[in-house]
């Protein structure tokens, strides 16, 4: 396939909230059971390993009209749970056998809770998530909740999920955290072949495909991009941070690249590179899995710091290790992990000389000139001031 056509089939992915996808999977050898999970990460490779399809759930996107959803929640509520509750009184998460919600903040876990009573005959989990990283507390806890979904997925699969089932996931997982990892590295060196808006719509695809098929497509992508060449241009070299949960509307992240910004690293669909590098398949696999997530995986507003010295310094090495010239925050309006943590970030970037700026959106937002303009003035000012 050619970049055209990765892109534009990542992109009917994107746009498709009847979850075709998903349904076709299932239908080709019936029995297959699919299990959603919200934003930020829980453990694919278990439900991989249950012979099941691990399925991302980001809300409705700008594409759906909230019209159930918000008699759910209140108006000062992030917008991710609204849609998403659409979604599910409309029929078009039918396809889904179970949905898990990770402890991404106080929303979600009323979000889950609420599931349960609107849709009992689904398997709800609200997958808690350490915030202890010791592994006697934390690492104890987390193979607890770990084993426990492996339990729940055994009863719904009728069969057992032996260590062997979860190592070969695991390998699968490898492989396309590996495939993730190149994409962004290449971005990375070379954003105007790799803009982010095709980027982003490549890594959207995974939350609908099985691993292999993205993995195998994003390897597509990779080797058809360097094939194309496309002008380079003198943008600015820019890290965008603050989506971990709801995603920004397409349109937003192309403003900022219209705006003269390559996008080199940011922390969309953060469950793709959650963890940093592979997880050892020598070790018991639910122990390998814990302590690649304590002590292996991003930094977020969602996770504890367990020292003040640690603050700040994931994104430092972010923008170091991208050749970044600057941070743009991009959180959700009324997100209260990313605009609680977003000042103690901002004090650490000045401290260290990085210019920032700094808006919020919702996965809806309808007016993008704002955001364009404000984008432009910023690599505007770090092209200027850097020439100086």
């Amino acid at each position: 396939m050619s970049v055209h056509d990765v892109v534009q089939r990542c992109q009917a992915l994107f746009d498709d909230l009847e979850f075709n996808a998903v349904k076709h999977w299932k239908a080709a050898q019936p029995g297959r059971k699919a299990i959603g999970y919200m934003p930020i990460y829980v453990p694919r490779e278990i439900i991989h390993a249950a012979g099941m399809l691990p399925v991302g759930i980001f809300g409705g996107g700008d594409q759906l009209e909230v019209i159930q959803g918000d008699a759910y929640y209140q108006s000062y509520i992030c917008r991710i749970p609204r849609s998403t509750v659409e979604l599910g009184l409309t029929g078009k998460l039918d396809c889904l056998d179970g949905m898990l919600f990770p402890s991404i903040c106080d929303v979600i876990r009323n979000l889950s809770g609420m599931w349960q009573i609107m849709f009992k005959d689904k398997y709800v989990k609200y997958f808690d998530l350490p915030q202890n990283y010791d592994d006697s507390t934390g690492g104890a806890f987390y193979r607890h909740e770990m084993q426990t979904l492996r339990n729940d997925l055994e009863r719904i699969a009728g069969a057992k999920i032996t260590d062997e089932d979860l190592k070969r996931s695991i390998a699968v997982y490898n492989e396309n955290r590996k495939a993730v990892r190149e994409l962004y590295g290449y971005r990375a060196q070379r954003p105007w072949q790799a803009p982010t808006s095709e980027v982003y719509l490549v890594l959207r695809a995974g939350c609908v495909l099985p691993p292999e098929e993205h993995t195998a497509l994003i390897r597509d992508y990779l080797r058809e991009a360097e094939q194309q060449k496309r002008p380079q241009r003198d943008n600015a070299r820019v890290i965008l941070t603050g989506s971990f949960c709801e995603q920004p509307p397409l349109g937003l992240i192309k403003s900022i690249e219209m705006a003269g910004c390559y996008v080199v690293d940011d922390d969309f669909q953060l469950i793709h590179s959650w963890l940093l590098d592979d997880v050892p398949l020598e070790q018991e696999p639910l122990e390998a899995l814990s302590a690649a997530f304590l002590h292996r995986s991003v930094s977020t507003s969602s996770k504890y710091d367990e020292k003040k010295a640690d603050k700040g310094q994931f994104l430092l090495r972010q923008v170091k290790t991208r050749g970044a010239e600057g941070v743009i925050f991009a959180a959700p309006s009324f997100c209260d992990p990313a605009l609680l943590e977003r000042p103690m970030l901002q004090e650490i970037l000045a401290k260290h000389k990085i210019p920032y700026t700094a808006f919020k959106y919702a996965e809806n937002t309808g007016q993008m000139a704002p955001i364009r303009e404000q984008a432009g003035t910023f690599a505007d000012s770090i092209k200027l001031w850097s020439a100086a």
